[in-house]
């Protein structure tokens, strides 16, 4: 989806399976605010909206019961779906941080204003997260770390990095 045409949406949570008879759901967490999940909020679910009738927690997860969503075959069709909310609902980070799907499609240039591509893909990892950059050069792996990214753009659009010795092949 390109940006500016239509909402983007936030992923929370993923559908597990079904839990009891009457149209609960398991759900995995993907968001560290647990109130996106509160009673009356409306989530989607394939671009579908559905409001929540209540949620609790269920060790590291979630049981969700949707309205509409009313026995274990229908949520069993939810199997495997994420739970989104629209970006513009989402909680404000931090500044300096970002939500994945804002640096996905950012145009990635050097200090020095060559253009390396695009921000393809984005591996979350313990240490730093990792840029995956897709362009004329290939595919360049560019850690997410103050050293290299020197600026974000959101606006504009545009990934500022500082090539570092063996980024660039």
């Amino acid at each position: 989806m390109e940006k500016g045409s239509e909402p983007l949406f936030l992923t929370i949570g993923r559908i597990l399976a079904p839990w009891g008879i009457k149209g609960e759901v398991k759900v995995q967490i993907l968001t560290d605010f647990l109130d996106s999940f509160a009673t009356q909020n409306q989530v989607y679910l394939n671009g579908h909206p559905l409001t929540i009738e209540r949620s609790r927690h269920l060790g590291k997860h979630l049981i969700i019961k949707l309205a509409t969503i009313d026995d274990i075959e229908s949520a069993e069709k939810l199997r495997g779906y994420d739970i989104e909310i629209p970006l513009s609902q989402a909680h404000t980070l931090p500044e300096g941080e970002y939500y994945p799907l804002q640096l996905i499609g950012l145009k990635v240039q050097t200090e020095a204003g060559e253009p390396l591509g695009e921000v393809a893909d984005i591996w979350l990892r313990e240490s730093n997260d990792i840029y995956v950059v897709r362009g004329q050069r290939g595919e360049i792996l560019v850690p997410a770390i103050e050293d290299v990214v020197k600026s974000i753009d959101l606006e504009n659009g545009i990934m500022v990095i500082e090539v570092m010795n063996g980024l660039l092949r």
